[in-house]
């Protein structure tokens, strides 16, 4: 079986996919694809051109969630999704809340202005930042620190997608400068630190983390 995840590093959609993938100890070959920047016919890849899709011997697939999915199916071992029905409908609950309401704050108004706009040269709206830091997040946060209350991980027992996905987000946060308040989120912070250690991820901050450094000084 032969595997291309397409995608770019900072992405935490593509992120999200490789922790997968490594945890999972599947080969693949990285293709960079710029999402602001798509190679000609991309579409044809990708239908609604987003970042990442995975090239599977010749045939394809879009969107983390499904990408995913897709990998459990193929190398259930370890397992990322519980057996348990209701287990496996809040692990994917709390990916979706991480796709949808983490991302769009914590990514696109946070890392997007502070990180990105930088990289392609344009000026970071910090007032737009701002608002979504004290305002839109901190309740979507505050969610997470109740949910983590007692508990190492968001659902049963064990590791799964729905943590992945959410500390994947948090890198994007961290690379905007932010990062769960101890002493408001401190389940969360914790949570967010325990995922963070785990080798695929510290592997990938440490190149992310390098890479910035470097074009951004």
């Amino acid at each position: 079986m032969s595997m291309k995840l397409y995608g770019a590093i900072l992405s935490p959609f593509v992120r999200k996919t490789r922790m997968v993938l490594a945890l999972k100890g599947l080969e693949y070959e990285s293709v960079m694809v710029d999402p602001n920047n798509k190679p000609e016919g991309y579409e044809a890849i990708s239908p609604l051109g987003r970042i990442p899709a995975l090239e599977v011997d010749g045939r394809y697939l879009a969107d983390s969630a499904v990408i995913c999915a897709y990998l459990e199916r193929i190398q259930p071992e370890p397992a990322l999704y519980p057996a348990d029905p209701y287990e496996y409908a809040r692990t994917l609950w709390f990916e979706k809340y991480a796709d949808y309401e983490l991302a769009p704050q914590c990514t696109f108004m946070v890392f997007r202005n502070r990180v990105v706009k930088r990289l392609i040269g344009q000026e970071c709206n910090e007032e737009q930042a701002r608002e979504a830091l004290t305002r839109r997040i901190p309740p979507l946060l505050d969610y997470l620190e109740q949910e983590l209350e007692g508990k190492e991980y968001l659902v049963g027992d064990r590791l799964t997608v729905a943590d992945i996905a959410v500390a994947s987000q948090m890198v994007n946060f961290a690379h905007g400068g932010e990062r769960p308040d101890d002493d408001r989120h401190p389940n969360l912070a914790a949570h967010t630190r325990r995922l963070h250690e785990l080798a695929p991820f510290a592997e990938t901050i440490a190149k992310e983390s390098g890479f910035l450094k470097k074009v951004l000084g």
